[in-house]
């Protein structure tokens, strides 16, 4: 299999995180009921991480990821622990298509900054298991604190010095990642969604936008955030639908925010949602620019564990190459496997076989 790169995103790529193991599970409960200590289950972490680290490599990805077994949401362990965020518990959870999530939340309690984080170390840790492989970390885009967060009007009455301080803190993030080893960094936006559906453009009326609007807010948060990036790390963004339980929030095609997703965004790659008719067809991928902007579709889906038709898999690969050339084409699965720590409805072995799945087509593909 020939790649264009050594950085990512690679060929046969994957979005992150993995299903937590059930001994990583109980030790979270056991920490929550305060039977062991933090220490005691960072250790255990540590272990599993390892673990999962290993099988990456020995399954055949060039790219591994702590899966984020560190964390109990993909956003909301990044984001609260910025300066001028916290947790607190909320009156209900966000709404899936029949299935709630626990009720958290995030508001902004001051003016947002970065000084440290604890996932600087979390990366740390994973670049030392990487080796030969790349290591590749993920967290939030800063749409998300805008999107999911409360925030208070005391503090920010004014939306533009609010994305101007969340855009700092991200450039300053990045640089941290960057100085601690880290070359391959995804950004993970659901805010982009929100576009693609009758639903979502509601919403988007409701907060009091145009839609046009808010889709240059959102592009400007990315490429501001991403513009004092050195050379040689690669930026990657996961554009998703949700991902909780096997469910999902929103349905729609890219085509409402498709001229800005695909022609104004700087980012080096975009994995994307295509594993069934919500995520609609490929002709937005028409809007792309740049011949360097590598497309990770996923097509093989994280919800479920039966094993798409391979030749299905690879006549949807040749469709999306009749917009932009096979060589900016990746193959991945749609999503992680476990957005939160609940995971989703399939067994570690389906998820293993998911990805050899991925491999393989990739393999008879891009050879």
């Amino acid at each position: 299999m020939t790649t264009t790169t050594v950085k990512g995103p690679f060929k046969a790529d994957h979005v992150g995180s993995f299903l937590r193991p059930k001994r990583l599970k109980e030790a979270r409960l056991q920490k929550q009921n305060g039977e062991i200590t933090a220490a005691q289950l960072r250790a255990i972490e540590d272990e599993e991480i390892t673990r999962l680290v290993q099988k990456q490599k020995e399954v055949g990805l060039q790219a591994v990821t702590d899966g984020e077994f560190r964390r109990a949401w993909w956003h909301f362990d990044f984001l609260s622990e910025l300066v001028g965020v916290e947790l607190y518990e909320t009156e209900q959870g966000i709404q899936f298509n029949g299935i709630q999530t626990k009720a958290h939340g995030i508001k902004v309690i001051d003016k947002v900054d970065f000084d440290g984080h604890p996932m600087i170390e979390d990366y740390k840790f994973l670049h030392n298991l990487a080796g030969d492989h790349v290591a590749k970390f993920t967290i939030p885009s800063p749409n998300m604190l805008f999107f999911r967060g409360n925030i208070s009007e005391e503090v920010y009455s004014d939306q533009n010095a609010f994305f101007d301080d969340v855009i700092k803190a991200y450039q300053k993030a990045i640089q941290a990642f960057y100085d601690a080893g880290c070359r391959y960094l995804q950004l993970d936006d659901t805010a982009w969604a929100v576009f693609f559906s009758k639903q979502g453009q509601e919403q988007i009326a409701q907060r009091g936008y145009e839609p046009k609007e808010l889709a240059k807010l959102f592009t400007r948060a990315i490429n501001e955030s991403i513009e004092n990036k050195p050379e040689d790390m690669v930026i990657t963004m996961h554009i998703c639908r949700g991902n909780f339980r096997s469910t999902y929030v929103a349905s729609g095609g890219y085509d409402n925010a498709s001229e800005y997703i695909f022609g104004e965004l700087k980012v080096d790659g975009l994995f994307l949602e295509f594993d069934d008719a919500r995520s609609g067809g490929f002709e937005p991928l028409k809007h792309v620019k740049r011949d360097d902007l590598q497309l990770i579709l996923g097509l093989i889906t994280s919800k479920f564990g039966e094993l798409e038709d391979p030749e299905k898999v690879k006549g949807r690969l040749q469709e999306a190459a009749q917009y932009v050339g096979l060589d900016q084409i990746c193959l991945s699965p749609q999503c992680g496997f476990a957005s939160t720590e609940e995971g989703n409805i399939l067994t570690e072995e389906q998820q293993w076989d998911k990805i050899r799945h991925v491999i393989n087509i990739a393999n008879d593909v891009f050879e």
